[in-house]
């Protein structure tokens, strides 16, 4: 494997900008949203070069190390902080620097009147550089300190406003069950280490014939665990709507393009584990699944334009993780969604707080309709992700979801036709929810209030729109022709393999427009041939009401886990105070009180203790009488 000691520039560079401007403070609030956003663009083109290198060596020397020091050395526990860059993580590196530097750009205009926008942009960089070190750390305890500086960032960008107490309460929300699923990966490390000696990335891979089916389950199902906390995928995913009360530029960046396909990117990376551990792979296909009927059903529901779309995240998120779970063969397909949806996902969510710009922050979809003709840009750029995300040709969506619900169908016997369903069931799902969305806000007639005052939003909002609107049709026809992708990533997963062809890509890719054309026609119907009230009906079938309610996702949570921890903790509450407490308190009053009695002979009295000293003396001569 060949070295490098121009990694690190890539997490220095964002890492630098935080802390100038943190601890730089309000002298850098004229210019800090420039560092940042130069900082975070200089980290792209680094990586553009990197890429540039790797392209010209073999596939054999694509991946580079580099080893920054010496970490732990403790017995047979010896890990160096290294980076590795290879096949994978270079696409990461250029979504996130890429797409993080676009809405950097963003950032500057729609943040322009906060106050405390340094401070937005240090963290912003923050988070860049926490996720950059995930996707380069070159092993299990590398990838879990960037895995929990981005778990850092995300709380603090989420409840940037948090003098709101509901986004305090969001933003403390994702990281506590955030932190649930980094148990998960806390887990896997250290039974890795238990039964493989190592945590590297190589070394796991080299010891995976030699370690029993148990611990590779083991291992595998609490990487899962971490998965669907950091990707919020079921049953960990209740954290993701509440966190959209940040910044919109957070949920593109966080919650759209880069920290929730961070479980995609730990099992794709693990690989090697899954494919030794059916069970554990298993379970990874059924967690996608139900998550991506999970967010779809409760896309349908939602008038917050923000939640809609994080409940559509939610569910493209479910597509990745089933095709992971598809094994070698679909590791690439996940990869490539991923990378697509980074493209339209982030756009809409830029394209909704471009409507926000506009509407005065008001996020109901129901007091918009009619914006394409005082948004022209926002509608077509959003428009072209609606296109992107239903999977219309020639648009990027057609192109990786297709893949996915191929690679579905044919994963063989009855399997395989329950996830193909369920995958086309998602499509038309989709279909439904974001015509919904498109007709609500740009269509139909206006329903907003008088104090609206609806505009296009300047051009540091819409640039960055417009080119991941140009990303939204072509990458999925870039990243497919001849497979390129694909044979990209293919040195990184062993054994392809080969199943039986269910369905071939043309009768998919017509079963998927059919669905397509179907949730489109429904949704137009219900929304675009009827008035659309700017009040949400009260009178709505039970089905809406508990989509309304995220599917009663808290409500479980709290019955299941909350109240019953609540009861537990209040038991083990009062056994400590009855018994731990009880025990060393009695010890406390049982040396008080002998001490108290003993202080009463204490008299000072010299005819006192002369009478003890005669009792004592007799006691002893009635003894020794006994004894003898």
């Amino acid at each position: 494997m060949v070295t490098s000691n121009s990694l690190v520039y890539l997490i220095a560079l964002p890492l630098a900008g935080a802390a100038i401007l943190l601890l730089a403070g309000r002298r850098s609030d004229k210019w800090g949203h420039l560092l940042a956003t130069g900082l975070s663009a200089s980290s792209f083109f680094v990586g553009l070069y990197q890429l540039s290198l790797m392209l010209g060596r073999s596939n054999s020397q694509r991946p580079i190390t580099q080893k920054l020091f010496e970490w732990i050395s403790v017995g047979t526990f010896n890990i160096d902080a290294g980076l590795m860059l290879d096949q994978l993580s270079i696409c990461f590196v250029l979504l996130i620097t890429g797409v993080g530097t676009l809405i950097h750009i963003y950032s500057i205009s729609y943040m322009s009147h906060d106050l405390d926008r340094r401070r937005f942009f240090a963290f912003l960089n923050l988070f860049i550089a926490a996720m950059l070190l995930l996707v380069l750390g070159d092993s299990y305890l590398n990838l879990y300190v960037g895995w929990e500086g981005v778990g850092l960032a995300s709380y603090l960008l989420i409840g940037f406003w948090n003098q709101k107490p509901a986004y305090a309460t969001a933003s403390k929300k994702a990281f506590v069950m955030n932190r649930i699923g980094d148990m998960g990966l806390s887990f896997a490390i250290m039974i890795a280490f238990a039964t493989m000696g190592t945590v590297s990335f190589s070394g796991v891979k080299a010891a995976v014939g030699q370690t029993s089916t148990a611990a590779l389950t083991g291992i595998g199902i609490m990487l899962l665990i971490a998965a669907t906390g950091k990707s919020a995928q079921f049953p960990l995913q209740a954290w993701l709507g509440d966190a959209m009360a940040g910044p919109t530029p957070v949920s593109a960046l966080i919650h759209a393009a880069t920290m929730v396909t961070a479980g995609v990117y730990l099992i794709t990376r693990s690989n090697f584990i899954f494919d030794a551990a059916p069970t554990a792979q298993l379970l990874v296909v059924i967690v996608g699944a139900i998550t991506l009927m999970f967010g779809a059903l409760i896309g349908t529901a939602k008038d917050d334009i923000k939640k809609a779309l994080a409940a559509s995240t939610m569910s493209q998120i479910g597509y990745m993780i089933l095709g992971a779970g598809l094994g070698p063969v679909g590791y690439a397909f996940a990869i490539m969604h991923l990378l697509t949806h980074g493209f339209f996902k982030a756009g809409m969510f830029l394209g909704a707080g471009s409507v926000m710009h506009g509407m005065n922050d008001e996020v109901n979809m129901r007091k918009y309709g009619a914006l394409r003709k005082f948004m022209p840009i926002t509608f077509a750029t959003f428009g072209l992700g609606y296109l992107a995300i239903l999977g219309v040709p020639p648009f990027a969506g057609f192109y990786s979801k297709d893949m996915i619900i191929e690679t579905a169908f044919n994963s063989g016997g009855l399997k395989g036709v329950i996830l193909g369903c369920v995958t086309l069931l998602g499509a038309g799902i989709t279909a439904f929810y974001m015509t919904r969305v498109m007709v609500l806000t740009f269509t139909g007639t206006s329903r907003w209030d008088e104090e609206a005052h609806p505009h296009e939003s300047p051009w540091l909002m819409w640039l960055p729109m417009a080119i991941l609107a140009i990303g939204s049709v072509t990458s999925g026809y870039l990243l497919s022709h001849g497979d390129a992708l694909v044979n990209w990533l293919s040195p990184l997963f062993e054994n392809h393999g080969e199943h039986t062809q269910l369905l071939s890509p043309m009768v998919v890719s017509i079963l998927a427009l059919v669905m397509v054309a179907l949730g489109v026609t429904f949704a137009f119907i219900i929304y675009g041939l009827s008035e659309v009230d700017s009040m949400a009906p009260t009178k709505v079938s039970i089905f809406t009401k508990i989509a309304r309610q995220d599917l009663m996702q808290d409500r479980f949570n709290e019955a299941v886990f909350m109240r019953p921890g609540m009861a537990l903790t209040s038991v083990l509450v009062k056994t400590d105070e009855a018994v731990i407490d009880g025990t060393v308190r009695g010890v406390g009053r049982a040396t008080l009180g002998s001490a108290s009695a003993l202080r009463g002979i204490q008299t000072g009295f010299v005819r006192s203790y002369a009478a003890l000293i005669l009792i004592g003396a007799l006691a002893m001569v009635a003894a020794i009488w006994v004894v003898v």
